[in-house]
């Protein structure tokens, strides 16, 4: 196959276009709208758009590319299917066009206001530590939880950059945008956790998954206790931003099927209940960003 067409395959298995690019689209646009609404000034002007989402795009895949030399050794051992591993592509391939999108990062930053090189320099540096897995990888990986909270810990980070594309140029932050960047936190562990509830057949001896870890009752029960504190802070963003009843009445709306799929990945934890998981688990936090960011535009409407 030629290189385009070994690229192609990678990216639907390991950084599937069709469902990043409307999620990151939403996730950036919403970042800037929740900035500008929450100080109460006008959105920027629509190349901030065009900047956030080249941002979003290449610091996920950045994550990506990290995610592939950190756990290349149990990818040889334990999940020899994978792009890399069965020789689909190489890791210097891969590498290099991680590489490309610094620069393309750097330019996009420096572009819009050169400021933003400094949030997204932070998230570089963040993002290197983790690859490192902050020089502790062994007692970084004995506490899962801990684990997991400094690798979540990168998305409010992302989020601060995001909205610095509108706040700095306009001379600070709002006061409440902490709310916003608590919510990124805990969708990520929203994420992150419902990737990792698989059925007994799927689960793989050398893989670290949520389910195997705390069972299958306790992983649903705590993936669903982030929903909740994801919806508290999606209504607090909400109330800060003039859209609160209607973010509780949408929210509650939206979280029913997060209940209905936890409960039945409970009773039967089915192959079919670990897609619907990973399924339900990315549609909550579109709707979130979607909420937070649009919603009291379309209440309020646009200035």
């Amino acid at each position: 196959m030629t290189l385009l067409a070994r690229l192609w395959i990678y990216q639907s298995e390991r950084f599937p276009l069709k469902k990043t690019v409307p999620l990151l689209l939403v996730f950036s646009a919403a970042s800037i709208c929740v900035s500008a609404r929450l100080a109460d000034r006008p959105l920027p002007e629509w190349s901030a758009f065009v900047v956030g989402f080249v941002l979003a795009m290449a610091l996920f895949f950045q994550m990506r590319v990290c995610d592939e030399f950190k756990d290349a050794e149990d990818d040889r051992r334990y999940r020899p299917e994978r792009p890399i591993p069965r020789g689909l592509v190489s890791p210097a391939e891969v590498l290099v066009l991680g590489l490309l999108t610094l620069p393309m990062a750097a330019a996009a930053a420096w572009f819009w206001y050169l400021p933003v090189l400094w949030c997204l320099f932070l998230v570089w540096v963040w993002l290197a530590a983790m690859t490192a897995e902050f020089g502790v990888p062994t007692w970084l990986k004995a506490r899962p939880v801990l684990y997991l909270v400094s690798h979540m810990a990168i998305m409010p980070l992302i989020d601060l950059l995001l909205t610095s594309i509108e706040w700095l140029p306009a001379g600070g932050a709002a006061s409440k945008l902490w709310l916003f960047l608590a919510l990124s936190f805990v969708n990520g562990c929203v994420l992150e956790i419902g990737r990792k509830l698989w059925s007994p057949e799927n689960e793989i001896d050398g893989v670290d998954t949520y389910s195997d870890l705390w069972g299958y009752r306790r992983a649903a029960i705590i993936w669903l206790c982030c929903v909740v504190l994801s919806f508290v802070f999606l209504v607090g963003t909400g109330f800060a931003s003039g859209a609160g009843w209607l973010t509780v009445l949408v929210g509650a709306a939206a979280f029913v099927p997060c209940g209905l799929a936890a409960r039945s990945y409970v009773k039967a934890p089915t192959p079919k209940a670990q897609d619907r998981m990973d399924a339900i688990a990315g549609l909550w936090v579109f709707f979130c960003y979607a909420t937070a960011g649009f919603l009291p535009f379309l209440i309020g409407g646009f200035r």
